[in-house]
C-alpha cells in the first residue's frame, strides 16, 4: 500500500505507473474521498472533544443546571453517530480503492505489456548440444521410473503427479544442498504455515487482484502460492531491531489453481498445482539505494546456486506489465529446457520499499529514533519439482540415464540415474 500523502504528492506519477502496470484505478476518485474522509474525521473529532468537555462540566456541574447539561450532550451523542454513519462508507469505499493502487516502477523497468516484453541482461552456461535423441522430461523421468502422471491424475485430478524413487530422493537432495546454499548466506531457517489467513494475502498484495488463481478453504482461509506470504505475517504489527536486515530462508508447500493457464503445459512438471519452494526473504530500513543493492544480491543467489548445477540459464528485467501490484522491481531466472527450445521460469526476485510493510504495519526505529515502515524483499531460492524439468533434460546421456550435478551427489548418494 502507499501513503495517501506520497499518492496525492505524486498524482501524475502513481497514475502513469498504474497505467504502465496495466492496473485500472481511479486517482483521483481516491483523492476526492481522502477529502471528504478527512472532512467527515474532522468534524467527528470536533464532537467527540466536545463530547468529553461536557461530560466533564456534568461532573463538576451543580444539581439545577445538569438536566439542561444532559440534554445537550444526548444531541451531541446523537450527532457522533450520526457522523460516524456517515463515515463508515466512505471509509470502506476509501480502504477499496487504496487496496488497488499499485507501487510505482522504478525507472529502470522496461515498458511492456506482457513477459514477451522483458529485457535479457545476463545469460550463463552452455546449452547441450546431443548427439543423440533426447527426450523431454516426461519421458524421461517416466522411463527411468521418477514419476507416475497417470496416478497423480486419478489421486489429484489434473495436473496431478506423484514424484517416486530417484524422482523423490532427487527432490530431497536439492532441498538439502539448497538448505546448505542458502544458509551459508546468513540466512535464517523457518518453516510456515501454507494455511493463511486473508489478511495476510492483502498484506504482500497478491489480493484483490490474484483472487482467481488462491485455493479457498472452507473456513474462508487461503492455500498460500508462496512461503513470502506466510513469512511476511509473522512480522506484522511488530517494531523490528534493524540494526542488521532480517533474512529468512523460508519453506513450505505451495498451491495455485492456474486458472489463466488453461491449455499451457498441460503435461508434465512445469505448471503443477501443488509444489515446494525455498524462499529468500529480507526485512530491511527504508533506504532505496540498499534496498536495490540487496535486491541484486538475493538474485545472485539464486543465480549462484543454478551455476553451481551447471544448468544454462538467463536472467531477464520484468517489464511494467509483468509486474506485480506492490513490486517496485523485479528480475526472473529462467533455465534453458532443451525439448522446448527455450528457457522457462524458475525464480523471481522482487523488492516494494514500504508497500508490504505498510499493509503489515512492520516499523523500526529510525537513526533519529523516529518509527518508520521498513522495506521488503523476497527472491525464490529453488522450487520444487519444476527445476527437475531443466535438471534431467539437460543432464540426459544417449543411454537414456541422468548424471547427477556434482553438488548433489552426496545428497543423493550416487553419481547417475539409471
Amino acid at each position: 500500500m502507499l501513503d495517501i500523502n506520497f499518492i496525492r504528492e505524486n498524482k501524475d506519477a502513481v497514475i502513469e505507473g498504474a497505467k504502465k502496470k496495466g492496473v485500472v484505478v481511479d486517482i483521483q476518485a481516491l483523492l476526492d474521498l481522502d477529502d471528504q474522509r478527512k472532512k467527515i474525521q474532522h468534524a467527528l473529532d470536533q464532537k467527540r472533544e466536545e463530547q468529553n468537555k461536557a461530560a466533564k462540566k456534568i461532573a463538576s456541574a451543580p444539581a439545577q443546571k445538569r438536566e439542561e447539561l444532559i440534554k445537550a450532550s444526548t444531541t451531541l451523542k446523537e450527532e457522533v453517530k450520526k457522523l460516524e454513519a456517515d463515515l463508515q462508507p466512505v471509509k470502506e469505499q476509501w480502504q477499496k480503492l487504496m487496496w488497488q493502487v499499485p507501487q510505482v516502477p522504478h525507472e529502470s523497468v522496461p515498458e511492456g505489456k506482457s513477459d514477451a516484453d522483458n529485457k535479457e541482461v545476463k545469460a550463463w552456461g552452455k546449452k547441450p548440444e546431443f548427439k543423440f535423441e533426447p527426450k523431454d522430461h516426461v519421458e524421461l523421468m517416466t522411463s527411468l521410473n521418477m514419476v507416475d502422471f497417470e496416478r497423480g491424475a486419478a489421486v489429484h485430478g489434473f495436473r496431478g503427479y506423484f514424484l517416486k524413487n530417484d524422482g523423490a530422493l532427487l527432490s530431497w537432495a536439492i532441498w538439502n544442498y539448497a538448505q546448505d546454499f542458502f544458509l551459508k548466506k546468513g540466512f535464517n531457517p523457518m518453516l510456515v504455515p501454507a494455511i493463511v489467513k486473508e489478511q495476510n494475502l492483502y498484506g504482500t498484495g497478491h489480493l484483490p487482484n490474484d483472487v482467481e488463481d488462491i485455493y479457498k478453504t472452507q473456513d474462508d482461509d487461503f492455500l498460500s502460492g508462496t512461503a513470502e506470504v506466510a513469512t511476511m505475517g509473522y512480522f506484522a504489527d511488530q517494531v523490528l531491531d534493524l540494526k542488521t536486515e532480517q533474512k529468512v530462508l523460508a519453506f513450505s508447500p505451495c498451491y495455485r489453481r492456474e486458472a489463466g493457464s488453461h491449455g499451457k503445459d498441460t503435461k508434465g512438471l512445469i505448471r503443477v498445482h501443488e509444489f515446494y519452494k525455498l524462499e529468500q526473504v529480507v526485512i530491511s530500513k527504508a533506504d532505496e539505494a540498499e534496498s536495490q543493492r540487496l535486491h541484486d544480491w538475493l538474485n545472485r543467489n539464486t543465480e549462484e546456486f543454478i551455476e553451481s548445477l551447471g544448468i544454462p540459464y538467463h536472467t531477464v528485467l520484468n517489464c511494467a506489465g509483468d509486474l506485480g501490484l506492490g513490486q517496485r522491481k523485479k528480475y526472473d531466472i529462467e533455465l534453458w529446457v532443451p525439448q522446448e527450445n527455450k528457457y522457462r521460469e524458475i525464480s523471481s526476485a522482487s523488492y516494494f520499499n514500504d508497500f508490504q510493510t505498510r499493509r503489515f504495519n512492520i516499523k523500526y526505529k529510525n537513526d533519529a529514533g523516529k518509527l518508520e515502515f521498513a522495506h521488503s524483499l523476497n527472491c525464490t531460492a529453488i522450487p520444487t519439482p519444476r527445476i527437475l524439468v531443466s535438471l534431467v533434460e539437460n543432464f540426459q546421456t544417449a543411454k537414456g540415464t541422468i548424471m547427477v550435478p556434482k553438488p548433489l551427489r552426496k545428497y543423493l548418494g550416487k553419481k547417475e540415474i539409471k
